[in-house]
Formats: structure tokens, C-alpha cells, sequence
């Protein structure tokens, strides 16, 4: 394995619930750390990151919580749920030292910056850590399409998905004991198995524009620097392993 990065721009997926680890809280300073910790790893290489969180930890529009709700203003407050983990994250990298923009699809000049384009190719090139929050700005749209767009966007080398396992399997892995783990995959094979990657729509947006698609399990410390210095882990789509 390369010491050096294989990757010179990645869109690093994050869930919101990964934030919350074990904790009971919404947001456990442990993981903070430890994803600050790998992420730095991460830039001492030289890799422009980007990065897309989730708001599942505080609120999630499909959620038991919304089955009542419209879900226009459902989706709505899980957007919002996205700018409090993404001004979290930014705020601890902040405190590394590590210079980092957040950049919301929705307006809100007070709180973070509103994306465009030019301006967060901008921010990546300047060496700045770029964090997307509010995903696409639109209900009915999920942050993995978020994360889709925005590494299409950005003209990202690969789209980095951690997650809580170790990779794609063929099935539930904590549900079917016999699951198989699926290391490499092409587009097709992933539509032909009905495997959940990602939602359809961000996974047509990868498939569109030839986005590999990396998942990995993002808890085990070190396993993201590893991934961007080209280890054999976690579980890769498309791209140029199609």
C-alpha cells in the first residue's frame, strides 16, 4: 500500500447517526474526535475533502417520528438537522486547525455560507475542507443523492461512503447469517441484486457520470486513511473497478 493518497479529491458520506455512537446524545464528542483525528490523516496527504452528513441522529423526515407529518416540512427539519452535524463537524476541525468552509443549499447567511458551485471548487482548491449541509436543498431527496450530486459536482475522484459495516453484503448481514460480502461490483450488479447502496437516485447519478462508489466501515479508526492509500477494504462500485 501506497503511503501516498490514490485519490486527489474525495466526497466523503457520512450518516448522521454515526455521530451519535453509543451515546445517548445526539452528537458524542468521542466520535467528533475520532473523526476529526482520521480526517486530518487524511488532508496531511494532500486530499481535497468534501464532505455530505446526514441529520438522522436529531431528525429524519421518513422517520416514526414524522409518520404524521407532511412530509414537505418533515424533510425540511431533517435538512436542518444536517446544518447543526455539519456546523458540529466543521467547529472540530476548526479547533485542529484545519481549515474548513460549511456550505448550506439552503440560505442561511448567519450560520454558513450558501453553495454554489465555483464557489466550494474554490474552497477545495484553496485546501479548505468543504462540508455540504442541508443536502440537495429540496424535500424528497435524501443526503446520499445530496452526496451524489455534490461529487458530481465537484468533480470528485470517488464517493466515500462509512458506514457501521464493514462493506456491501448480499444481504443484511446482522439479520442473515449467511451473507455473503460483495468486495467488487459493477453498476448492473448492483441494480440486477436489488443491493442498497445507496437510494435509486443517487445511485443513477453515480452510474451517470462513471462516480465510483467506496463503502467502508468508518468506525474502525485509521480505515479512512487506509481506503484514500488504496487498502483492500470495504466494498468498491463502478468506476474504473467496473
Amino acid at each position: 500500500m501506497s503511503a501516498e493518497s490514490i485519490y486527489k479529491r474525495i466526497l466523503l458520506k457520512l450518516s448522521g447517526e454515526s455521530l451519535a455512537g453509543d451515546s445517548a446524545l445526539s452528537i458524542s464528542t468521542t466520535v467528533l474526535d475520532q473523526m476529526t483525528t482520521d480526517l486530518e490523516t487524511v488532508v496531511d496527504l494532500g486530499v481535497e475533502v468534501g464532505i455530505v452528513i446526514g441529520g438522522g441522529n436529531i431528525f429524519r423526515g421518513l422517520s416514526q417520528k414524522a409518520k404524521d407529518m407532511n412530509r414537505v416540512p418533515a424533510d425540511h427539519m431533517g435538512m436542518l438537522a444536517t446544518v447543526i452535524n455539519a456546523v458540529a463537524l466543521g467547529d472540530a476541525l476548526k479547533r485542529r486547525g484545519i481549515p474548513v468552509s460549511v456550505l448550506t443549499a439552503i440560505e442561511m447567511n448567519q450560520i454558513a455560507e450558501p453553495f454554489t458551485q465555483r464557489k466550494a471548487l474554490q474552497h477545495l482548491s484553496d485546501g479548505r475542507v468543504v462540508i455540504f449541509a442541508a443536502g440537495t436543498g429540496n424535500p424528497f431527496f435524501t443526503t446520499d443523492t445530496a452526496a451524489a450530486l455534490r461529487g458530481v459536482e465537484m468533480n470528485a475522484d470517488v464517493l466515500l461512503k462509512g458506514t457501521r459495516v464493514d462493506g456491501i453484503y448480499s444481504s443484511d448481514p446482522e439479520v442473515d447469517s449467511e451473507a455473503e460480502f460483495l468486495a467488487r461490483l459493477s453498476y448492473d450488479e448492483v441494480l440486477n441484486k436489488n443491493l442498497r447502496v445507496m437510494d435509486q437516485t443517487a445511485f443513477a447519478l453515480c452510474r451517470e457520470n462513471q462516480l465510483a462508489v467506496h463503502v467502508f466501515n468508518m468506525e474502525i479508526q485509521g480505515n479512512l486513511q487506509k481506503v484514500v492509500q488504496g487498502a483492500e477494504i470495504g466494498s468498491v462500485v463502478g468506476g474504473k473497478h467496473d
